[in-house]
């Protein structure tokens, strides 16, 4: 599934890394995209409880993009790393989105300061935006999983 970025803030930016990751659209894959999202949000010295929140909203979102049905396509996860913040646009087969008044939304809107969805012809879009606050203290990364 080849599909161009779904939204205004597509493009890399000078000083931000833009890491793309393309798994099948397959539970059994999301643990990697979960690892990565760990390892990446690890980058900005987020604190240990910030990189659980960002990688448990990385997975709830996959979940929601995932279709049963559509065995055959891809999940996409796009990292955007900026100075103090990382962004995350998840894009997969699944052709609707929950009601935004769901558990899941919930859950998302929690454990990451913005969230962005869309839908097109190909599948749906979720973009995740984490901004580091002022005053955050290093943590140790090296217990990420």
């Amino acid at each position: 599934m080849s599909t161009p970025l779904a939204h205004g803030t597509a493009h890399a930016e000078a000083g931000t890394d833009l890491v793309e990751l393309r798994v099948p659209a397959d539970p059994a894959y999301l643990t990697v995209v979960r690892t990565a999202s760990a390892g990446l949000a690890a980058r900005l010295d987020l604190t240990l409880d910030e990189i659980e929140d960002l990688r448990i909203a990385v997975d709830e979102a996959c979940t929601l993009l995932l279709d049963p049905a559509a065995t055959d396509q891809d999940l996409v996860a796009t990292f955007r790393l900026g100075e103090g913040s990382l962004e995350v646009e998840v894009r997969g087969p699944a052709r609707e989105l929950p009601e935004r008044s769901s558990f899941a939304w919930a859950v998302l809107e929690a454990l990451v300061g913005e969230v962005f969805t869309g839908t097109s012809t190909e599948g749906a879009w979720i973009v995740l935006r984490h901004t580091r606050t002022a005053g955050t203290t290093t943590g140790s990364a090296a217990g990420v999983r």
